[in-house]
């Protein structure tokens, strides 16, 4: 039996400035989730990170505000 398992692009608002920095937070998200495709929007006024996730956005607004940085899920 195999279980599907649905996922879906969460956007994030956050703080982060440069390419350096989101190099940075896109490593330490890959160390705990190796197969999630993330990238940002630097050019946007919000900064905007996306991360094709499945699980629970918390864990990806944990790991950056871990790294003090803001980061929200964008409404």
């Amino acid at each position: 039996m195999e279980i599907e398992c649905k996922t879906m692009v969460e956007v994030f608002k956050t703080n982060i400035d440069n390419a350096e920095q989101a190099d940075s937070i896109k490593n330490i998200i890959l160390e705990h989730f190796p197969y999630y495709k993330i990238n940002f929007d630097l050019g946007d006024c919000d900064k905007i990170l996306r991360v094709e996730v499945s699980i629970s956005p918390n864990a990806i607004i944990d790991i950056v505000k871990g790294h003090n940085y803001i980061c929200e899920v964008l409404e």
